[in-house]
């Protein structure tokens, strides 16, 4: 088994520029396929973000050529890896600690930039975000049904959501690769951007995602997951009681001032 990171540090990389956290898998040289280290990594990193105050907006990419190529087959194969012990969950924990799981629970905003080949657990962990923007030269790779399992971490419960119960069967039982441009016609992600202009575009979209009221945006995602379960009129009543939460907020003042003075807004998340 590779030692951790391979030659480029740990497997996953955390750092945080003004609001904006970037969370990089850092296994390049197996196409940030998915480790033990890199799990209890991106949990940490994830947690961490959503605990920061100073943070209102997470971008998710990878090192190198690929964004997550899923569980390493390599180090299953071997008995190492994830999927490699033969007791069916390959060593892993609570479900609640597993990085698909916190990240559904996140109420600050998450953008994938998916820079490479998203297959496997990389593909349910990029349906995860709220926001995806892809390169033109990368692709998913939803073959689960090709390798004898199904979306493990959330594919099942996110395709039908985001594309569809007919079109959801399409991508899944198919298993075909998908480039940059069929993900789009399908509706799995925002946005084609050239390959070079990819992380300069979601931090762009991050930094203008930051500079929004934080309060709001993180109470409209929790109430967007909330509204999935919810019926009509027990939603709005849920709305009704956030919007007078946030009418009591410094930050309200400060958007409706600084629109009254015709200038931009400078929120504080207060």
């Amino acid at each position: 088994m590779s030692e951790p990171g391979g030659p480029d540090g740990p497997d996953c990389l955390y750092d945080v520029d003004g609001h904006v956290a970037t969370l990089t898998l850092n296994r390049p040289h197996r196409r940030n396929a998915i480790s033990f280290q890199m799990l209890g990594l991106l949990t940490e990193h994830l947690t961490a973000a959503e605990r920061d105050r100073g943070v209102r907006c997470v971008i998710v990419t990878g090192a190198g050529k690929g964004f997550c190529s899923g569980l390493d087959l390599q180090d299953a194969a071997a008995g190492t890896g994830i999927g490699g012990s033969g007791t069916g969950g390959g060593g892993l924990g609570n479900t609640r600690d597993l990085p698909t799981v916190v990240l559904n629970e996140m109420d600050t905003p998450v953008i994938a930039a998916i820079n490479g080949a998203a297959a496997g657990y990389g593909l349910d962990l990029a349906l995860g975000c709220d926001i995806r923007l892809i390169a033109e030269s990368a692709r998913l790779l939803p073959g689960f049904a090709k390798r004898g399992v199904v979306p493990e971490s959330g594919g099942t419960w996110y395709l039908p959501r985001l594309v569809g119960w007919a079109r959801a069967c399409e991508i899944g039982f198919l298993g075909r690769d998908l480039d940059a441009n069929e993900s789009e016609r399908f509706g799995l992600v925002n946005r084609v951007v050239p390959d070079a202009d990819l992380l300069p575009t979601a931090q762009a979209w991050a930094a203008e995602i930051a500079a929004n009221a934080p309060l709001a945006v993180q109470a409209m995602k929790r109430l967007y997951r909330h509204g999935l379960t919810e019926d009509f009129a027990s939603h709005t009543h849920h709305v009704l009681l956030q919007v007078m939460h946030l009418f009591g907020t410094k930050d309200f003042a400060e958007g409706v001032n600084s629109f009254m003075e015709k200038r931009d807004p400078e929120f504080q998340g207060r």
